[in-house]
């Protein structure tokens, strides 16, 4: 009989102890154990597994699991004698970003105080008197109106006392870390965020003495001015390095041993939805969340579209500029583009520099990398698969298309070469959706461009759609190329 199929399920004791389907991944904690790197950040893209790791790895090693070692009988850490000494051996402080989310600083400040409170409780014990005068002091200054001094420093000193307490020094684990900066540029409160994370990461993993290990997981890897500046300490598993290339995700084998396990059988069908991430030399990755939700509903569908908002992306795409644009309708035409990026993202360059985006683009997983130039920035990128195709194209004729009727009533008038109806229709869109910031950057004439793309997308079944091509002594703005005579 099959495993049941929970959704979206991260706690890895309620998949051992209910019998759901799981991929043993625990092999990770023997080669990130051996590895003795002091702080680790491992970036992949969203739903790839990073939770349900970090819980595994809090399961494995921390006291409050200790004599449940039956939960990681037969599987990969439990073949080598040496770990199974390490279970439920080591303090560790879990903490997790994910729901750090407000529209301004404050909020998000309120957000992570409840989430520090909280995980003071968990460690506070419960017989009288094991507590020093500091650490009473300590316990009293971490409440609902502590400052933002004292939240930076929490988890060095809840290392300390962890570390006097269990006579080990605490693993710490921090779960989705750039959440929260994604909200903070996206809604302009960027500068103050990053003034804060860059005290708390370096009083919690730079200058720590009581720290074990650190493990931090997110999406992308926030470089230069940023909260990671005076941290010569870490290290980065990113998506083109080939540490850990297999531990997050699934591999083709385990995706079609799966699906025979639920009975589909429809192989390139899954192959062409959902195979093509690329970390490190791992060619064949596949998205764990689309997968789970396959072998569930067994039919292939976008299930990865419904398990964000794409904000960042659509934020992106939308406002990066005519070539972004561009590009990113060669990557819907099924083509390969080459871009100059560089794996740190730089969001005060979002809007400056093509390659930050792309960058972003590809730590987020809608395009991967299929070769890269020898010592330069420079690749050869693609969409990932075709839910990524999927969501894209979604996407972008939301942004460019106010409504169907007025895009396909501007198609039909250019086609018949009725400028009045053009004009009338570009009038009726533009006072009901333009604002005079849409086109207040340096080169305005970039946004009506993209819009006036967006307005004639409708006819990318019919004509090859280009635009700002040399052609004879001069260069069009936008030209239609029919795909078939007559």
């Amino acid at each position: 009989m099959a495993r049941t199929i929970p959704t979206g399920e991260q706690s890895f004791v309620r998949l051992r102890t209910d019998n759901s389907f799981y991929i043993d991944k625990t092999k990770f904690i023997k080669e990130w154990w051996n590895n003795r790197d002091t702080v680790t950040l491992i970036t992949r893209p969203r739903r790839f597994g990073k939770t349900l790791m970090l819980d595994t790895v809090n399961t494995f090693f921390s006291p409050q699991f200790a004599g449940q070692s039956h939960l990681f009988e037969g599987l990969a850490i439990w073949h080598d004698e040496q770990f199974r000494n390490l279970q439920g051996a080591i303090p560790v402080i879990f903490l997790s970003f994910a729901d750090i989310k407000s529209d301004n600083f404050a909020g998000a400040m309120e957000i992570l105080k409840t989430r520090i409170i909280l995980l003071y409780k968990t460690f506070a014990p419960k017989e009288t008197g094991r507590f020093s005068a500091a650490e009473e002091e300590l316990l009293a200054a971490v409440c609902k109106g502590m400052s933002n001094e004292t939240m930076q420093t929490s988890l060095l000193c809840l290392s300390e006392y962890l570390a006097r307490k269990e006579a080990s020094k605490p693993i710490i684990l921090l779960d989705e870390y750039d959440t929260p900066l994604h909200e903070a540029w996206l809604h302009g409160y960027w500068d103050k965020l990053v003034e804060f994370m860059r005290g708390f990461f370096n009083s919690t993993f730079k200058t720590n003495p009581h720290l074990g290990r650190g493990l931090i997981t997110g999406i992308t890897r926030v470089g230069k001015e940023s909260i990671f500046s005076d941290m010569n300490n870490l290290t980065v598993a990113g998506i083109t390095r080939n540490l850990y290339a297999d531990c997050f995700g699934f591999t083709e084998q385990e995706v079609f041993a799966a699906m025979d396990e639920y009975g589909l059988t429809d192989k390139k069908e899954a192959k062409r939805w959902y195979d093509g991430f690329i970390f490190g030399l791992a060619k064949e990755m596949y998205n764990p969340w689309s997968i789970i939700e396959y072998l569930r509903w067994k039919e292939a569908d976008s299930y990865w579209a419904q398990t964000s908002s794409n904000a960042l992306v659509g934020e992106l795409i939308l406002h990066g500029g005519f070539d972004i644009q561009e590009e990113t309708g060669r990557l819907l035409q099924k083509k390969s583009i080459t871009v100059t990026m560089d794996e740190h993202i730089v969001f005060s360059e979002l809007y400056k520099t093509p390659g930050a985006i792309w960058s972003l683009l590809m730590a987020a997983g809608y395009v991967k990398p299929l070769s890269r130039k020898p010592a330069s920035s420079q690749y050869k990128i693609a969409l990932t698969n075709f839910e990524v195709y999927f969501i894209l194209e979604r996407l972008i004729s939301n942004w460019f298309t106010v409504d169907s009727a007025s895009t396909s009533r501007f198609s039909r008038a250019l086609l018949a070469d009725d400028c009045a109806t053009m004009n009338d229709t570009l009038d009726t869109i533009a006072q009901k959706t333009f604002s005079f910031f849409d086109a207040a950057n340096p080169e305005p004439e970039r946004f009506y461009h993209g819009f006036v793309l967006g307005l004639i997308v409708d006819l990318k079944e019919r004509y090859e759609i280009r635009s700002n091509r040399e052609s004879g002594k001069g260069r069009y703005d936008v030209a239609l190329f029919p795909k078939k005579a007559g």
